[in-house]
């Protein structure tokens, strides 16, 4: 096949298969029954994914914050090094 041919059978396949799917699309909250088990379902992922999210940040800043601390430290240890003039021949 020509790649005008193809392109036209995969327009006519995606066209198709918008038609099929649409009463797949809707969910409870759509058609308005927000109190449905599957509305609080989703919902409650919906907050455990944000907590997980959330949590994975705050672990980043920890680890910026842990790093800065210890540069803080190191160079403090390497600043009370004393140099010896002529200690070496």
């Amino acid at each position: 096949m020509k790649h005008g041919a193809c392109f036209a059978v995969a327009i006519l396949i995606a066209v198709a298969l918008l038609g099929v799917v649409e009463p797949a699309m809707a969910c409870p909250v759509c058609w308005g029954e927000s109190d449905s088990p599957m509305a609080r379902g989703m919902n409650n992922g919906i907050v455990f994914l944000l907590g997980v999210i959330g949590t994975v940040q705050v672990g980043f800043v920890a680890l910026f914050v842990s790093f800065r601390r210890r540069g803080k430290e190191c160079r403090k240890h390497r600043d009370s090094f004393e140099v010896i003039n002529g200690g070496s021949r």
